[in-house]
Order: C-alpha cells, then sequence, then structure tokens
C-alpha cells in the first residue's frame, strides 16, 4: 500500500480523541424540521415544504449496520438505491458503481456540500449493472465527516447541469458543531474470511476566538479478501483456465483493501457581512482484486509453469486509487440583499494498476511475477459565481431568485505500463495499457442558470429553473425545471415536476481504448477484447458514430401527508425519458468471422477476437414509484422510531438504433446492442425494493433491527448463446440486527450482524458458472458473502 496519508490520518485520529472533552452532543432535529439545500434556492426551505421528493440520511442511519463504506450504508438506507459487488471484472471488482433508479451511475450528480464532486477516472468496461459509465467513487469519502446526506429524487440538470438525470446525492459534511467521536469497528464473516477493521473519528476546533472552525475526520482501515468460488465440475480439467474437477482454484468475493482518508471541511469569519471556507478531502485505497485463474498447462506452457507455478495461479490485479479535492469560496451577502458565493471546485483521481502474481510467457523463467500496467487519471476545475436574492412580488412571502455561472475544465489521461506488462502477450490477468493506448484528453464548458422559487399563496409554491451549458467538444445543451406543491390542508400536500436534461458523454466514454482478455460465460470462451473509441478506424469501420449528449424528460407527481402526529409518508410517481442514451455495444464476436478479421488486419489491427465502443443506440424509458413512511413514538421511557421505504422502478428500452450497415455486412449475429446487454439496462438490477427499520432508544440500550426485500433480477445469454440459459434471481430478505449499550454518556458499545440469517441469491445455472466455480451473480444486489458479524467502540465528547 502507498501509505503516505496513514500516518498523517492516525496521528489526526489520536489529536481526536487527545481532545475528548465531557460535552453533549446536541440533539438532532426531526427530519422534516431539516433545512436543505439540495434543489432549492430557499435558504429556509425545509423537507416538509420541498416541491421535489427528497430524503434525508442522518449519521445514525448510515452506522446502524456494520459496513464502513458510504456506499454500502446508502443503500441499505435508500430503496431507490442499488449498490451490487461484482467480482472478477478487474477495475470494477474494487471501484464499485451505485445506481439510483435503475438508471446508469453516471446520471445521478453527485455533491459535496453543494458543490459537484468529480468522478473516478475508471470507465467500467466489463459485464456487470454500470458497464460503460464513469460514476463517482462514493467510498473516497469518510463517513466520520457526514452530518447528513440529502438524496433528491428529481432531474436536477436545470439547477445543477450534467448527469442529474436521475437524482442527486449531496453529502453535507460537519462543520462548526461542537464535540467530536472516536470508533473502533471490528468484524468478519461467519464463513470465516473477509475480516475488517476500522479507526475513524472527527472533531470540530474553534479559532480566533470562535469566529473560525475546522471540522477534521478521518479513517483508516483494512479489508480481507472474501471468496464463494465453487468447485470445477466441467469436462475438460487442468487446461486453459480449468483446475482439475472438485478443485476449487478461484477467488471470487470481496477485494482486499488498505485504506486511509482525511477530511476538512472549515469556515472563516471575516466581517457580519462575509466568510470564508474551504473543504478539502484526500484518500488512498490500495485493493487487490482477481483474474482468471490459469492451469498448469495454460496456453501450453505447462514446461515453463512446472518450474514457476505448478500448481496453476491466479492473477492479481492491485489498485492504487489516489483522490484528491479541495472546494475554497468565499460567501456572504450584501446590503441591497444580494447573498452570493464564489468557489474554486479541484478534484483529482489517478487510478495506478498492478498485476501481481502473474508472468510474461514470452520472458520465460526469468519473467518479472509483478507488472506495473499503467494509470487513468481524472481531473477536473471549476470556477462558480452564484447569487440569490429575496424578493418582494406581492406575494404571501418574498421570492427567491437566483442567477449564475460556472466554468468547468476536465482531463482524462490514460498511461501505458511497463513495456513486458504488455509486449508479446503481456502479463496474464491483467496486460498493460501499450503507447497506442496513450490518451490526454481535455474539455471545457461554460454555463448560466436562472431560476425563481415563490410562495404564491401560503398554501401553493412553485419554481421555474433554466440552465444553458455550451461544451467545446460537442456543442451546446439547454435544460429547463417547472416544480410546484399545494397544500391542501396543514397535513396534506400535492407536489410536482417537469423537468428536460442531459448527461455530457465523459472524456473517459470518448477516449477509453485497450485490448484485454474477457471471458465470455455465453459461449464458455476467452477472448482477446478491444475496446475502441467511437471516432477510432476501427470503431468506425464496426459502425460507430461520435458521441453526443443524452437528453431526458422527467415528470414527478406525489402526496405528502401528516395523517398523525409524529406519522409522515410521501407517495411519489415518476417517468424518466432518455433519449440518445449512451451504451456500450455488446461484445461483437469476430474470432471465427473472416470478414471481419480481414477488415482489422487491413487496419493494422491483429489477434483482436472482440471488439466493443460506445454509442448513443438506446432511447429509454424508466416509471416507477417510491414510498417513505416515518412514525415516531414513546415507548417504556424511551423512543421508538420506525421508517419504511419501498421503490418500484421499471425501465424499458423504447427504441434501438438500426444496426449499422457496417455490422450488417459482417454477419447477422453481430448487433451492437445484443440480449446481454439489453438485460442489464431493463432487468438486471431488482425492480422493486423494500427497506423496514425499527430503531428503539432507551437511556442506556438502542435497538436497531432493518429488514430489506430485494426483488428479482434477471441476466440473459448473448446471441452466441442458448435463450434457455437466461436466469431469473428469485426475490431475497436480509435481516440486520444490533444492539448498543451506553455504559455512560461519553462511551457506546455496539453489537451487531449484517444478514443475520444468512441470506444468499439463488445459485447460478451450471452453463452460466464458469462451471460451477461462480456460484452466484455479481449483480447480486446485496452481495453474496454470507452474515457479518461485528463489533464498534466509539467514544463521544
Amino acid at each position: 500500500m502507498n501509505r503516505s496519508l496513514f500516518p498523517l490520518t492516525f496521528s489526526i485520529l489520536a489529536a481526536l480523541a487527545a481532545s475528548a472533552g465531557a460535552q453533549e452532543p446536541a440533539r438532532q432535529a426531526s427530519t422534516l424540521d431539516t433545512v436543505i439545500v439540495t434543489g432549492t434556492r430557499v435558504v429556509d426551505r425545509t423537507v416538509a415544504e420541498s416541491q421535489s421528493p427528497i430524503d434525508i440520511i442522518s449519521p445514525e442511519s448510515l452506522q446502524a449496520t456494520g459496513s464502513t463504506e458510504l456506499a454500502t450504508a446508502l443503500a441499505r438506507a435508500l430503496p431507490s438505491l442499488n449498490f451490487p459487488r461484482p467480482a472478477i471484472t478487474d477495475g470494477t471488482s474494487g471501484i464499485r458503481p451505485a445506481q439510483l433508479r435503475g438508471l446508469s451511475p453516471d446520471q445521478v450528480l453527485v455533491l459535496v456540500n453543494g458543490k459537484r464532486r468529480h468522478t473516478s477516472a475508471l470507465v467500467n468496461v466489463n459485464g456487470t449493472i454500470g458497464r460503460g459509465s464513469s460514476a463517482v467513487d462514493l467510498n473516497a469519502i469518510p463517513v466520520a465527516a457526514v452530518a447528513r446526506v440529502e438524496v433528491l429524487r428529481d432531474g436536477a440538470s436545470a439547477q445543477y447541469g450534467s448527469d442529474a438525470i436521475a437524482g442527486v446525492v449531496n453529502i453535507v459534511l460537519k462543520g462548526d458543531t461542537g464535540g467530536g467521536s472516536l470508533s473502533v469497528d471490528a468484524g468478519k464473516y461467519s464463513a470465516g474470511d473477509g475480516s475488517q477493521f476500522q479507526l475513524s473519528g472527527d472533531s470540530a476546533i474553534d479559532f480566533a476566538a470562535g469566529r473560525g472552525y475546522v471540522h477534521v475526520a478521518g479513517q483508516v482501515g483494512q479489508q480481507d479478501r472474501t471468496d464463494r468460488a465453487g468447485p470445477y465440475q466441467g469436462t475438460s480439467p487442468n487446461t486453459g483456465n480449468n483446475p482439475d474437477v472438485g478443485e476449487v482454484a478461484y477467488i471470487y468475493g470481496d477485494p482486499e483493501v488498505d485504506q486511509a482518508a482525511l477530511s476538512l471541511n472549515s469556515g472563516f469569519e471575516l466581517s457580519d457581512t462575509a466568510e470564508l471556507y474551504a473543504t478539502g478531502m484526500a484518500s488512498n485505497r490500495d485493493i487487490t482484486s482477481f483474474a482468471f485463474y490459469r492451469s498448469p498447462n495454460h496456453s501450453g506452457q505447462g514446461a515453463l509453469l512446472a518450474q514457476i507455478y505448478p500448481d496453476g495461479y491466479v492473477p492479481q490485479i492491485v489498485q492504487l486509487s489516489q483522490d484528491r479535492s479541495l472546494v475554497a469560496g468565499a460567501k456572504g451577502f450584501t446590503g441591497n440583499g444580494w447573498n452570493w458565493d464564489l468557489s474554486y471546485n479541484y478534484g483529482y483521481n489517478h487510478l495506478g494498476f498492478s498485476t501481481a502474481n502473474t508472468i510474461n510467457y514470452s520472458l520465460g523463467a526469468d519473467s518479472p511475477r509483478r507488472f506495473y500496467d499503467g494509470a487513468l487519471e481524472y481531473t477536473q476545475n471549476v470556477f462558480n459565481a452564484d447569487f440569490n436574492k429575496a424578493l418582494d412580488m406581492g406575494l404571501a412571502y418574498p421570492a427567491t431568485l437566483s442567477l449564475g455561472a460556472e466554468y468547468r475544465e476536465e482531463k482524462w489521461n490514460q498511461s501505458p505500463g511497463a513495456a513486458n506488462s504488455y509486449l508479446n502477450g503481456g502479463a496474464q490477468g491483467f496486460g498493460g495499457f501499450t503507447p497506442t493506448n496513450a490518451v490526454h484528453a481535455d474539455r471545457h464548458n461554460v454555463a448560466v442558470y436562472a431560476g425563481l422559487e415563490a410562495d404564491i399563496s401560503e398554501r401553493f409554491s412553485a419554481g421555474i429553473a433554466g440552465r444553458y451549458e455550451d461544451y467545446s467538444d460537442f456543442g451546446s445543451e439547454t435544460s429547463g425545471k417547472l416544480s410546484a406543491r399545494y397544500a391542501f390542508t396543514d397535513t396534506f400536500a400535492l407536489r410536482g415536476t417537469v423537468a428536460s436534461g442531459f448527461r455530457a458523454p465523459s472524456l473517459a466514454q470518448q477516449y477509453y481504448q485497450v485490448v484485454t482478455s474477457q471471458y465470455n460465460t455465453s459461449v464458455d470462451r476467452f477472448f482477446e477484447s478491444g475496446t475502441f473509441p467511437a471516432t477510432s478506424a476501427v470503431a468506425q469501420a464496426l459502425g460507430a458514430d461520435p458521441l453526443q449528449a443524452e437528453t431526458s424528460l422527467s415528470y414527478s407527481l406525489g402526496l405528502v401527508m401528516q395523517p398523525a402526529d409524529g406519522l409522515y409518508v410521501t407517495v411519489d410517481a415518476y417517468q424518466i425519458d432518455i433519449d440518445d442514451r449512451i451504451v456500450l455495444s455488446s461484445n461483437l464476436l469476430l474470432a471465427d468471422n473472416t470478414a471481419a478479421q480481414d477488415l482489422l488486419a487491413g487496419l493494422g489491427i491483429n489477434g483482436v477476437t472482440s471488439a466493443r465502443y460506445f454509442t448513443n443506440a438506446a432511447d429509454t424509458r424508466s416509471r416507477g414509484v417510491d414510498v417513505v413512511g416515518s412514525y415516531d413514538m414513546p415507548l417504556a421511557s424511551g423512543n421508538l422510531n420506525l421508517t419504511a421505504g419501498y421503490n418500484y422502478n421499471e425501465t424499458e428500452i423504447q427504441k434501438i438504433a438500426p444496426n449499422p450497415p457496417e455490422l450488417d455486412a459482417l454477419g447477422t449475429e453481430l448487433r451492437r446492442i445484443g440480449r446481454d446487454e439489453e438485460a442489464r439496462i431493463e432487468e438486471g438490477y431488482p425492480k422493486d425494493k423494500l427497506n423496514l427499520t425499527a430503531t428503539w432508544d432507551l437511556a442506556r440500550w438502542a435497538l436497531n433491527a432493518g429488514l430489506t426485500r430485494y426483488g428479482s433480477f434477471t441476466t440473459r445469454v448473448s446471441e452466441t448463446g442458448n435463450p434457455a440459459n437466461d436466469q431469473t434471481y428469485g426475490a431475497e430478505w436480509v435481516l440486520d440486527m444490533a444492539a448498543s449499550y451506553k455504559p455512560s454518556r461519553n462511551w457506546k458499545l455496539t453489537l451487531g450482524a449484517d444478514n443475520l440469517l444468512d441470506a444468499y441469491p439463488d445459485r447460478t445455472i451450471m452453463p452460466n458458472s464458469n462451471s460451477g466455480q461462480f456460484p452466484y451473480s455479481s449483480q447480486s444486489p446485496f452481495g453474496f458473502n454470507g452474515t457479518y458479524v461485528y463489533g464498534r467502540a466509539t467514544f463521544t465528547w
């Protein structure tokens, strides 16, 4: 592990413990009364008054399970969020994408303190949920830094720009609130593996006689791998990627992770009318995942492997993800009523790849066992100017006018690895990026927006917003939004929105290029697979067109009800139409296609048996409903909180662009968007999800139970496979439980179990399981690790 962050993080956590005092943590307001900062420019809008559906996830909810990952904790709290745990999928095994409302992971915008969060450098090109996306790595953010998470379940491109098609996740960091915490977490799966340990903490520090503050948070942790691989049950033992019959040779589960993260959130009052603020984050994660097993006679190299790996070997894919961000700005108000906010936003992600426990056969017995494979790198620089003012328009309350402008610069680089990682077949498991793959791409865009929100009467509020953006690489887009809310009574209201949106093709989607080893379960074969930019000669020869922005039109209509004291229920129906959706084409199998091989050879490309490229070939429609309810009641000298959340979502492909004539000329079996990719879009995730939680807080005890029902999902084989091997995985219930004891007002001791009843997804049928060795689907929404038992000790001040 690159441990440059580890000593600093550990020192800060130790300092947090040393600064502990006897201050009581402030009591939090109820969710309904929480003033929101997402989806509105009104400074005092609460959850109950919002014109759009919004969820507030508290730190207590994030820490209600044993997970130390922000994305996993959010998925357990939000029925509309899906976060599967894929394995043996190269970089995606370690940098896992999350999806909202069944849409692509990069169709949800992530903010931190209201500022755009940078995406990961990784582009997910393997057969997982989110295939083809470049999404934000939520797990780079320390949970201890989070004050709350606001999830806007509504299109918001008119307010925030590209990516906000499915909604917005705004992570609000802890600020100048007093006190702090220090926690130690440890746990292990009941199967005996996957041990985890984490030390985390946070503390607020005042300075300059209370005019300034810095809230510091950090975490260091380690996670061991899990392995749920099955024995080989095929008929070709000890050849290719097959071990002996009955042998368990693969490693199929969660990766090994060493991680450290820091967060600083600060502010300083310059005067009564202006203040400075800054937020910085840094994290390192050293991730080891696993490739396909190689037998003792792999590729006819039995004599060589007998000297080095006589029992075969599993190559390790090592990723070092280095994530950095800084937001600095000033905000305040003027004498004539304008509020202003000027900021600079820097984000950076560097993802370095190495392959270990491997070999380059062409180098013989002297081959290194570890190779540097190259790197992916993403950088953003954003300048924002935001203004809003209360206007007296003769209405029940002043209206809020908002204006703003943004300039954003993005860079994406793909750097080659060491020569031996890619020459003459390269490193087994993950060959390095070649100099031909090298990319240095950049672009910029400018945007202006305006919005007006008003309480037209005591019962009726409405808003309108518009945004214009111009990109240097593909042109301009305009988006708009209308929203309204009408309260029939103090306890019953109707709300609705209409919004257009867009998502610009990422630089990674436009320029990523590589040839890697891929396994196709539909035909039980191993292929050299190339991903080519849509503008490349290869992709053009196969019918690609330059990428353009995808556009959306969304509608929502909802009810807000408070039928009794302490009871709050919302029901929101929605429809999201997306045109020119950017997807990664299916793997176009070219190995036995003489015409295709001749075509590629004429372009100087040899040995590629499968190709793919990004395309705007699909239009989709997503329809669904969200139901959220909460109820608080006193119970036995304590308080009982009950919450329920349900999401139903169905996505249908409305249209697939006709197959390009270039593909048709190479054979009728070549489809740009095949049935396997159609399934990932339409039914590769649960169509419904139900969350039920109960928290009972007593003077010294707290009991928490969470029951989640994950609906069914389906996988389909490609055109070259047998449709009889399509598989639907049934719904599953997962129960999480924890009990906490407070021996004093500062200490809290927790013992819990996630997936207490040891639920697993349905087993994958033999034809799709790599001869029984991959017994569970990587698309399972709750993974396939079984029960996780953990303990936590927390000291607060």
